[in-house]
């Protein structure tokens, strides 16, 4: 799933028609940062980061109780 990430981000911000500086500089970070993301490049990412951007392209961070052995 977070291997899907980066290509997921890179089709929202197209479908928006926002270029990666564009993007980048409304959430703070650097153009290259950006870039490693959408590469699927996740080690120096962070969680806050990731928020940001998906706050940006109208899609928000839902974390679910993960349960799947069901009474």
């Amino acid at each position: 799933m977070l291997i899907e990430l980066g290509d997921k981000i890179k089709t929202l911000r197209k479908q928006r028609g926002l270029s990666q500086e564009e993007l980048a500089k409304k959430v703070g970070i650097s153009r290259p940062t950006l870039s490693k993301l959408e590469n699927n490049y996740l080690a120096n990412i962070s969680i806050i980061t990731i928020d940001k951007i998906l706050n940006e392209l109208g899609f928000e961070i839902d974390i679910k109780q993960k349960n799947p052995f069901v009474s």
